[in-house]
């Protein structure tokens, strides 16, 4: 029997799967994964005759992995599979945990990486990254592979900073390959809630534009921010501390404001008309059960970065702004999760509840067409009508003008954009090597380096990953307000 793919209309319900949004996230990540290949390759290749021959085949195999990966789930991500249903699970678990694998080995890459780079810069005063294969400790002029040239030293620099995006996509892959294993075999014959067409995105439209424009000078102001952060952390100690204080204040500027207006949302949502949509809907439920599970990650982050302010010492002004900024970090995780999960919760825009029709006939027409006139389903509180049709004399048209959008509408576009854009931000910074979790002695001292290195590398790709799916997610909750 040939395999063959269900594409009915049942089919095609609302099951859980990976959209256009999350195919572009993935696509957007498998890009800069094959370059950090490249660059690695090139590394590797640059002191062949004293390296393994399998630390240069392994980028290259990565590489062949990665696209191949990314033509299956581009092609397939939509598919649901009846037919050789445990053949077919049996496969994308094994690749699923492939993705799990490669996403482990990175990490592990990644915090050694980072190790060697904390020794070196406290044992020569620099933050100079050393090469991957020196050992903690070891003098530079004993390594046998030394990384002299610049062109070695530009594929080093540029591999270590494209790992986050290599752990990315592995979170991503295995993400997607979980929803198609959920659709091996699907059925479903009505659509509930989301399962509807949605409509055209057209940004800052029907918006008081507050939102937008906040938002943008955030991100701009982010930009500068990260820029300036990475040109002073490798200073001297005064410059150090400077650049954490900033990037630490723009941070609890930025959660604070994304806080207050999560919170905002939440609360014009307890006037909004449009019932709660209580019905089973997978995509939904995968969505929250996403936010909800990668925020656990920056959740821990917090929660040992409290402990270790609260309990150590000393207690100083970078001390209270990472104090305030892990508080802030917790709150603004929890109401923004509040506010986007009750938005998915919400029905369509016309789903408003539409008042009992009046029993007495419009009135305030000038001219109506009486064969036409039963067709309306209400009569319209300010109706106008404009000339008769030119067709004929028994033809006419009756244009009511569509009433100005609610303010309730606006102000939760406003909101969704906002946030969005400050999501965005908040992504780029830790995404291209932002991190002030060893630049701040406080939670190194306290836990040490090695404890505190696994912390954070384990659970910090969840907090990336979580900022990439409520960017997601609030697009959808624009769309839908």
């Amino acid at each position: 029997m040939s395999e063959e793919l269900a594409r009915g209309p049942q089919e095609r319900a609302p099951a859980p799967r990976a959209g256009p949004r999350e195919v572009c996230g993935l696509v957007l990540f498998g890009i800069c994964t094959l370059i950090m290949d490249v660059f690695k390759t090139g590394y590797y290749s640059s002191f062949f005759e004293c390296q393994s021959a399998i630390k240069i085949l392994h980028p290259l195999i990565q590489a062949v992995f990665v696209i191949l990966q990314t033509y299956f789930l581009w092609v397939s991500a939509k598919d649901c599979i009846h037919v050789h249903l445990d053949l077919t699970r049996c496969g994308l678990m094994f690749t699923l945990a492939t993705n799990l694998a490669i996403w482990m080995a990175a990490v592990v890459d990644e915090s050694v990486h980072q190790a060697q780079s904390y020794s070196g810069s406290h044992s020569n005063t620099s933050h100079t990254r050393l090469a991957p294969d020196q050992r903690a400790g070891s003098p530079v002029g004993s390594d046998p592979c030394p990384c002299n040239t610049t062109i070695c030293q530009i594929f080093q620099q540029g591999y270590f900073y494209l790992y986050p995006f290599n752990i990315e996509y592995s979170l991503f892959a295995s993400t997607m390959l979980y929803v198609m294993w959920k659709n091996v075999g699907r059925l479903l014959a009505s659509t509930h809630g989301h399962g509807h067409t949605p409509a055209r995105v057209s940004l800052f439209r029907e918006t008081f534009f507050a939102g937008p424009v906040l938002g943008l000078m955030l991100l701009v102001v982010g930009l500068a921010v990260f820029i300036i952060y990475e040109v002073q952390v490798s200073g001297d100690g005064s410059r150090t501390q400077q650049a954490l204080v900033i990037y630490y204040s723009f941070n609890i500027v930025c959660l604070g404001l994304m806080t207050l207006v999560s919170l905002s949302g939440s609360v014009i949502y307890r006037f909004d008309r449009r019932a709660m949509d209580h019905h089973k809907n997978p995509t939904r439920t995968l969505d929250v059960a996403l936010l909800m599970g990668a925020a656990l990650g920056q959740y821990a982050i917090s929660y040992y970065s409290i402990v270790a302010v609260v309990v150590g010492t000393p207690r100083d002004l970078l001390g209270g702004l990472n104090l305030t900024h892990a508080l802030l970090m917790i709150a603004q995780h929890t109401f923004q999760n509040m506010f986007v999960i009750e938005s998915l919760h919400r029905g369509p825009p016309g789903d408003e509840p539409r008042d009992v029709p009046p029993k007495e006939p419009c009135q305030g027409l000038t001219f109506a067409n009486l064969d036409a006139l039963h067709t309306l389903p209400a009569c319209p509180p300010t109706p106008r009508l404009v000339s008769a049709s030119p067709a004929g004399p028994r033809e006419a048209v009756a244009v009511i003008l569509a009433p100005r959008a609610h303010w309730r509408r606006r102000c939760l576009k406003d909101i969704s954009l906002f946030l969005l854009l400050c999501n965005v931000i908040l992504w780029i910074m830790p995404a291209f090597g932002a991190r002030p979790h060893f630049s701040n002695t406080v939670e190194v001292n306290f836990y040490g380096y090695s404890l505190w290195a696994a912390i954070v590398n384990i659970c910090l790709p969840f907090g990336i990953f979580y900022r990439m799916h409520a960017v997601s997610s609030l697009l959808e909750v624009y769309v839908l307000a």
